[in-house]
């Protein structure tokens, strides 16, 4: 079975086409570059998408060399993420499958962001610790469903990181999120300065660190660098300690990072240190499907088609605040 997937949560569409058994046709994407200094806007992010629609399809298509007809799902995020590019991906993968009479499918953004890196990690029965620029969560497979022992209590751990990039002005022209830049500015920092750590049993809080990271540059007049650097360092460390209060609850013996953040090197080094005290494996998603893709999509939607069947076309709408343990995990 071929599926293809359409990823349209945030500021990128993607597009992925990838078979039950894993082999993996064509991944492309296109994003949406927010002016200067600013987030993203929902309404023209989703109005980028629908420009972009047509060339990544065909071009998804010809990379795979595939016709339509090949195709036998069309997978879709229903959610979460912001509702006006939800709408304009659902759109699309409806259009695809009415006009071509092959099957719809609707996934969890979250739990699809998992289950490529289950698949492509080999993990069987890891402790998973989501990072992205939406969603900041541990969970595990518990029974039925991806049971959320923590998660962040306000904003995104991306979130924290690209709010205080824009708000100090660091910024990378070629990518919708400073995240790879700020890193590097993180880097040549050299002297921490205290902020606030917010630890609440596994859930964290990012609001007030990140004021006080903004006010160390703003009102203290402590260098970018070093501001960024004591950033990191305390968002990453309570991000550790609840990793590895999740690893003690549950006895596991595999850690899973998945989402665009795992990218981060210096948490990884972080993560694989409490791995080595607790002697279990490590696993991050491949850098390629970290981030939003297309191709984890397709792939949910055929763990989704196989257990529960496709749906219909007035059943498919999006679900911009669909949580990742309201999920049923019955494949």
């Amino acid at each position: 079975m071929i599926s293809l997937g359409i990823e349209s949560t945030a500021h990128t569409l993607g597009i992925g086409i990838i078979d039950s058994n894993g082999k993996e046709y064509s991944d492309v994407k296109s994003s949406y570059m927010p002016p200067f200094g600013e987030g993203i806007h929902p309404r023209e992010a989703a109005r980028h998408h629908s420009n972009k629609a047509s060339f990544l399809i065909k071009g998804a298509l010809k990379e795979a060399k595939l016709k339509p007809t090949d195709l036998k799902l069309i997978s879709f995020s229903r959610g979460p993420g912001m509702g006006p590019c939800l709408r304009t991906g659902a759109v699309i993968a409806r259009s695809l499958s009415g006009f071509y009479n092959i099957p719809l499918v609707g996934v969890n953004h979250v739990v699809s962001h998992i289950e490529i890196g289950k698949m492509l990690t080999k993990a069987k029965d890891p402790v998973i610790l989501m990072v992205s620029g939406g969603t900041t969560q541990i969970s595990s497979h518990v029974d039925d469903h991806y049971t959320i022992f923590g998660e962040t209590l306000d904003i995104s751990i991306g979130n924290c990181f690209d709010k205080f990039s824009r708000e100090v002005g660091i910024h990378d022209p070629n990518n919708p999120w400073p995240g790879p830049v700020f890193d590097k500015v993180a880097a040549k920092g050299k002297k921490y300065f205290e902020l606030p750590y917010s630890v609440k049993g596994m859930s964290v809080s990012f609001s007030g660190l990140l004021t006080a990271a903004i006010r160390l540059v703003k009102e203290e007049g402590v260098s970018i660098e070093n501001a960024a650097y004591s950033l990191q360092e305390t968002a990453l460390s309570m991000l550790t300690e609840i990793a590895e209060r999740a690893i003690a609850h549950t006895r596991a013996m595999e850690l899973l990072v998945v989402g665009g953040f795992a990218r981060n090197k210096r948490f990884q080094s972080m993560l694989q240190e409490i791995c080595d005290d607790w002697n279990l494996k490590m696993h991050i998603c491949p850098y390629r499907y970290a981030s939003d893709n297309g191709t984890m999509i397709a792939w949910g939607g055929i763990l989704q088609y196989k257990a529960a069947g496709s749906l219909k076309p007035e059943e498919s709408l999006v679900l911009p605040d669909w949580r990742s343990d309201e999920v049923k995990i019955i494949w």
